[in-house]
C-alpha cells in the first residue's frame, strides 16, 4: 500500500506480473475511486467545455463520452480526462486524481464568460473497474443487465440497489472494460459483487502497479510522464484529439502553428516514441535517450518497465525530431551504464477485437 495523492492504494494483490496476465487474458478489477469527478452544468456548458478542451464537445450526444485535454493558454496540457455528457446542458468530467484541485480551479477561472457551473462531486462518487475479454459477463452479472448493445465509449445510467449509477466501456489497459460510477457508499459492496461475479472467470483485484504496465503496453499516456504543463498534444502523438475546425479554444493558435508545421514536414521540437530495449536492462522515467552511437542526449524516458504480456522491456520516451523513425536504433543511459534500443511502432500491445 502507497500514498497516491493523500489515497492510500494498493501497489499490488496477488502480484504484478499475475493480475497484469488476469487483464489480459481473462478479468482483472481496479477500485479507481481515486480519481476525480466534476460536473459542469448550466446554458453555455457546451460553450464553456468547448473553450477549455481541445476536442469537439459539440460532437457527443447523450450516452457519450471522448476523451481530451484540458488545455492551458499555451496549447499543453492542465489534464488529460474525459467527458461524459448527461444531457444537452450538463457533462461529467472525470480527472486524474492528482490533478482534482488543480483542475476544478483551473476551470472555474473561466466561469465568468460562460453561464454555467463546475461542481466538484468527487467525494460523492466511487468508481470500480472491470477490464478484461470476460469484463462484459461480469459486470452483467454483478449489475443485473445487459451491457452487448453498449459500445465503446458510450455509457448508459442504471440503478444498483436502488441507487442511479453509470456503467460506461472505455478503458485504461487496451483491453475491453467497463467502469461502474455510484454513490461512494455502494463501493464495498459493488466491489464484492464483481468479485463474486467473475470467480468463475479468474477475476483478480489488480493494483496501481498493474495498471501501469498494462496502459504502458497499450502506450496510453500518464499526466506527469507523456504529457504535463509544457507538453502539446502534437508532441505526444495525441493530435487527433485537437479538433481545429470547432473554432478557437484555449492554445489553438499554438496548435494551429504546430499543425501547419507537420502538414509541411517541418519537426517540433519534440516527440513521443515508442522504444523496446534490447536487452534485459529496463529504461525507467527521466533516464536520457542518446543516438546511436550513444554520444549526444537526444530526449528523455517518460514512463518504461518490463511488458508481461509481450516478454519484453518497452518504454517511451520524448526526443527531438530529427529524423528519427521506426527500426532506429538509439542507446538509453541506464545509470553508469549504456543500453541499446529500437524505436518501434506504438502501440506494443494492441488486442483482437
Amino acid at each position: 500500500m502507497v500514498d497516491f495523492s493523500g489515497w492510500h492504494l494498493p501497489v499490488q494483490y496477488s502480484g504484478l506480473i499475475d493480475e497484469h496476465r488476469a487483464v489480459r487474458n481473462a478479468v482483472g478489477m481496479f477500485d479507481v475511486s481515486h480519481m476525480g469527478e466534476a460536473r459542469v452544468r448550466g446554458p453555455q456548458a457546451l460553450e464553456f467545455l468547448q473553450w477549455v478542451t481541445c476536442n469537439d464537445v459539440a460532437r457527443l450526444r447523450d450516452g457519450r463520452a471522448h476523451y481530451t485535454g484540458l488545455m492551458t493558454e499555451d496549447g499543453t496540457f492542465v489534464d488529460d480526462l474525459l467527458i461524459y455528457r448527461l444531457a444537452a446542458t450538463e457533462y461529467l468530467l472525470v480527472l486524474n486524481a492528482a490533478n482534482t484541485q488543480k483542475d476544478v480551479a483551473h476551470l472555474r477561472a473561466y466561469l465568468s464568460d460562460f453561464d454555467c457551473e463546475v461542481i466538484d462531486e468527487s467525494a460523492d462518487w466511487c468508481q470500480i473497474a472491470v477490464q478484461g475479454p470476460a469484463s462484459q459477463q461480469v459486470c452483467e452479472a454483478a449489475c443485473g443487465i445487459e451491457l452487448a448493445a453498449l459500445r465503446y465509449y458510450r455509457f448508459l445510467n442504471h440503478d444498483i440497489q436502488d441507487a442511479s449509477c453509470i456503467i460506461s466501456r472505455t478503458g485504461y489497459t487496451g483491453e475491453d472494460g467497463f467502469e461502474i460510477y455510484a454513490p461512494a457508499a455502494l463501493a464495498t459492496s459493488i466491489w464484492d459483487g464483481c468479485l463474486a461475479a467473475g470467480h468463475e472467470h479468474g477475476i483478480q483485484p489488480a493494483g496501481l502497479g498493474a495498471r501501469d504496465t498494462l496502459r504502458l503496453e497499450a502506450a496510453m499516456a500518464l499526466y506527469g510522464h507523456e504529457i504535463d504543463d509544457t507538453t502539446t498534444p502534437y508532441q505526444a502523438n495525441l493530435g487527433w484529439i485537437v479538433k481545429p475546425a470547432k473554432g478557437e479554444f484555449l492554445g489553438s493558435r499554438r496548435l494551429a502553428d504546430e499543425k501547419r508545421r507537420l502538414d509541411a514536414g517541418q519537426p517540433l521540437e519534440r516527440r513521443l516514441v515508442g522504444l523496446e530495449m534490447s536487452g534485459r536492462a529496463i529504461a525507467r522515467q527521466g533516464y536520457p535517450v542518446l543516438d546511436a552511437a550513444g554520444e549526444r542526449t537526444i530526449g528523455i524516458v517518460t514512463s518504461g518497465s518490463p511488458a508481461p504480456a509481450l516478454g519484453s522491456n518497452i518504454a517511451l520516451a520524448h526526443v527531438t525530431d530529427d529524423g528519427l523513425s521506426t527500426g532506429h536504433d538509439v542507446k538509453i543511459g541506464v545509470r553508469k551504464r549504456v543500453e541499446s534500443a529500437t524505436i518501434v511502432e506504438t502501440p506494443f500491445y494492441k488486442r483482437e477485437r
